[in-house]
């Protein structure tokens, strides 16, 4: 009951307190509940006020018995399913716990949200096997957790599978159905491949919403520290055919930094077909992402084939209000890399999808060297133009898609780059015999079912361009009946092996102009109105520059048929 002030005085002394009583208690109750309605604002004033302290590293607890182990020592120390939190409840997610080890050596606090409270989940070592490791129970008691996993029954409805874990500095990483681990997220990156080093903010506690057993997604929010930033994140988890996770950020600088990585990707590779293995391999590609592709705010669309350089590779792709960028994995099938252990082909592909406009900035990819699988060496990440200013929040958010369905995170009326193919470039001699002539041979197929609609004949053509460090000997393009596309063969002298070259590509065609249509006539104008405009095209003398030619020709103009191929090769190669 709202008790209105011109009414209050008719309200007897007695019921009025009563009214007024029950109005103090409605509040409290409200109060209450908005007290343990948990949301990024209360991990956002963490994060504000930590932006005003000095930045105080992670101090390790590890005994050295964890810190020094090796890797398949700490594969050794398993979590008991059965002790997962939430295990005897009817919730459809599950968490488990990653222990600390190796570089892992700093616990994270991990927090229990309901409807009426907070509450760590406290470390328990009797959650784990330990196999043969020798270790003082006595010391492991007060350890912490480094990291934890999300399970839930994505595959078979009686089996809890691991969609997400959260392990080391800000990374991520999910599945879907069908999929194995492969690339990762990450909440932020500072200073990315700069010579001053760069900067890994961490995730240091955790606070997990207890799902209700009808619920289809978790909530996870995350509060970020590093010497220069901090940050409160919020992130929805959605499991299904392609996981979804919707991110939500408010990050707080404590001092500039030189390049801010947003929405930041990582990934692995190796060796590909448009960079074969220098030494013999009996798997035709290895790695976890194959090339970039980002969708601009002004619609164009860009595929970048990945490299594993012999120096430091950095591209930056200037975009304005970026509609969708990601790391993509696009050969699927098994022979695509011949690996029964690792499988390549089930690897998601995560792609970025920008909430809101995010301005000007550019996609940057950055391409690391690397001697073998252990290492991530490939990261991407949007670069605001304008840096924000320390102690001044930024926001940003966006739907992180991680799927191995890419047509979807393709646009349906362009072709799309199926495969880049390197090889020596030769001419065929007389005797029919391929002579190596000094080249490089760059063959792109384009496929896609916007290409598969067109007629084999129809006259598509491509449109190239190579910077100043290579000369073009070839451009040759024909139609590719394997794949329904069209296939184009380029071949370059490059005239400096220790510099890097660039080079683009498309595929497109002329179609006729549609004549603009006249504004409609009354009915009793009509005749006179065409047989005025046919009297001025009789008097005119010369015809526009734009009109149609005079032999009855339609007027042309240009149309895109494919997304871009964009590719470095790298220096020394």
């Amino acid at each position: 009951m709202i008790v209105s002030p011109q009414k209050a005085s008719r309200i007897p002394g007695t019921g009025l307190r009563k009214v007024l009583a029950a109005s103090v208690a409605l509040v409290g109750l409200m109060s209450a509940g908005q007290l343990w309605a948990f949301n990024l604002d209360d991990v956002a004033a963490k994060a504000k006020d930590l932006a005003g302290q000095k930045y105080e590293a992670p101090k390790s607890n590890l005994p050295a018995v964890f810190r020094d182990m090796k890797f398949a020592d700490y594969q050794k120390i398993h979590f008991l399913q059965e002790k997962a939190e939430w295990a005897k409840d009817k919730t459809p997610f599950k968490l488990s716990f990653y222990h600390q080890g190796m570089h892992f050596d700093t616990p994270v606090k991990i927090n229990e949200v309901t409807a009426s409270k907070v509450e760590e989940i406290k470390y328990d070592p009797n959650r784990f096997e330990f196999g043969d490791v020798p270790h003082d129970p006595e010391t492991t008691k007060n350890l912490g957790y480094a990291g934890f996993r999300v399970l839930y029954p994505i595959n078979k409805a009686d089996k809890q599978d691991e969609i997400m874990t959260l392990l080391g500095a800000s990374y991520f990483r999910v599945v879907g159905k069908g999929h194995v681990y492969g690339l990762s997220a990450r909440g932020l990156a500072i200073d990315t491949a700069l010579p001053s080093g760069e900067e890994f903010p961490r995730f240091t506690e955790f606070w997990v919403e207890k799902p209700k057993p009808a619920d289809k997604h978790l909530v996870i929010y995350a509060l970020l520290d590093s010497p220069r930033s901090t940050g409160a994140y919020k992130l929805i988890l959605r499991p299904g055919a392609d996981t979804v996770v919707d991110v939500q950020s408010r990050v707080f600088l404590r001092d500039q930094v030189s390049r801010l990585g947003i929405a930041p990707l990582t990934s692995m590779y190796l060796f590909g077909p448009n960079q074969p293995s220098k030494v013999l391999n009996y798997r035709p590609a290895l790695h976890d992402s194959e090339g970039l592709s980002i969708h601009a705010g002004n619609g164009e669309w860009l595929w970048r084939p990945l490299n594993n350089p012999k120096h430091l590779a950095v591209s930056n792709f200037s975009v304005e209000n970026p509609r969708g960028f990601g790391l993509m994995q696009r050969q699927r099938a098994f022979s695509d890399y011949e690996d029964l252990d690792d499988n390549y082909q089930k690897r998601p592909s995560a792609w970025i999808e920008p909430k809101g406009d995010w301005g000007k900035g550019t996609v940057d990819l950055v391409e690391i060297p690397t001697a073998d699988e252990t290492n991530d060496n490939i990261v991407a990440f949007w670069s605001p133009e304008k840096l924000p200013e320390p102690g001044k929040p930024f926001e940003y958010a966006y739907r992180l898609h991680w799927t191995i369905d890419e047509p979807k995170f393709q646009a349906a009326e362009l072709g799309w780059v199926k495969q880049t193919l390197r090889s020596t470039g030769d001419v065929k001699q007389s005797n029919l015999i391929r002579q190596p002539d000094g080249s490089v041979a760059f063959l792109v197929d384009f496929a896609g079912p916007a290409l598969a609609a067109l007629p084999e004949d129809t006259a598509v053509r491509s449109q190239i361009s190579v910077g100043d460090n290579a000369e073009v000997v070839e451009n040759n393009l024909r139609y590719n009946p394997e794949s329904k596309g069209w296939r184009l063969t380029l071949r370059l002298k490059i005239k400096e092996a220790n510099k890097a070259t660039e080079m683009r590509a498309a595929l497109v065609r002329d179609v006729p102009v549609e004549a603009a249509k006249p504004a409609q006539d009354a009915k009793q104008d009509k005749a006179a109105a065409k047989h005025a405009k046919a009297e001025k095209a009789a008097k005119a003398e010369q015809p526009a520059a734009d009109a149609a030619p005079t032999n009855g020709t339609p007027a042309t103009t240009e149309k895109v048929l494919t997304e871009t191929w964009s590719y470095q090769l790298p220096a020394d190669e």
